[in-house]
């Protein structure tokens, strides 16, 4: 990998999938790994609730082992759920009942995560609806100079190569916008500003835009209207998941909603 792909002329850095990560989020001192509609919007909705979670690879045969070993309930794919399981749909996690520890593998945004626990300073879980809390969390921990690399987690083709998605380049962009506001004389990469630049230009019309993308979409054609929904509620969440040893725990405010 050539180094001018770590962007490393910048604090404030972004990348997309599991080889960005790698490239800008090896040695950040921050890392926030954005997964708009599936990982990172149900991580928000389970710590507003107080539930710890520990992220996994998605399909691994250890899965069950690992949260059986940690007494956690193990979620499953929307697919694969069952009326009463805990899945990635952040609304079995909304509506479950005495729920405290939650083991949540994804293909893309808690894979991601899991891999950058043993390698980045702080790793973060950023959605659009806690962006503002996260950034206002770095802002306030951390000084000018410090490394930020922000990972749009994306989605994958059926052959399983990386397929950019615009609701993570947005969730991205809003967590980058508020610190940039925040922090104004920060070195920016010009991919960081295009995720900011595109976030500004959908901030009226946020649900829309979801629900008529293209992962959007199909989550609403697969019958998921409301994970959309509950992925647009842009700034309702105060939490900071913050990744510590093998689960997340949140440095915000924590609601019950």
């Amino acid at each position: 990998m050539h180094t001018a792909h770590r962007q490393r002329s910048y604090s404030v850095r972004f990348d997309w999938g599991s080889t960005g990560a790698s490239a800008i989020g090896a040695d950040a001192d921050v890392a926030v790994v954005v997964d708009v509609l599936s990982f990172t919007t149900t991580l928000s909705v389970a710590v507003d609730r107080g539930v710890e979670v520990f992220p996994y690879r998605w399909r691994d045969d250890g899965a069950a082992r690992f949260a059986a070993d940690r007494g956690t309930v193990l979620a499953v794919g929307r697919r694969e759920a069952r009326a009463s399981d805990i899945s990635l749909s952040p609304g079995t996690v909304r509506s479950a009942q005495g729920l405290a520890r939650l083991v949540l593998p994804s293909p893309n945004g808690s894979s991601i995560a899991h891999s950058l626990s043993a390698s980045s300073g702080v790793c973060i879980g950023a959605s659009l609806r806690n962006a503002s809390s996260v950034a206002e969390w770095i802002s306030a921990n951390y000084r000018d100079g410090s490394v930020v690399s922000v990972i749009a987690a994306g989605e994958r083709w059926p052959d399983g190569s990386l397929r950019p998605s615009v609701e993570d380049l947005w969730g991205a962009g809003a967590v980058l916008a508020e610190l940039v506001d925040r922090r104004p004389n920060l070195e920016v990469s010009p991919e960081a500003e295009v995720a900011v630049a595109t976030w500004n230009s959908i901030t009226g019309t946020v649900e829309a835009k979801l629900q008529s993308c293209a992962s959007g979409r199909e989550l609403v054609l697969d019958g998921y209207p409301s994970d959309v929904a509950i992925a647009a509620e842009v700034g309702r969440s105060r939490s900071v998941p913050i990744l510590r040893e093998d689960r997340f725990v949140n440095h915000g405010r924590v609601l019950d909603n």
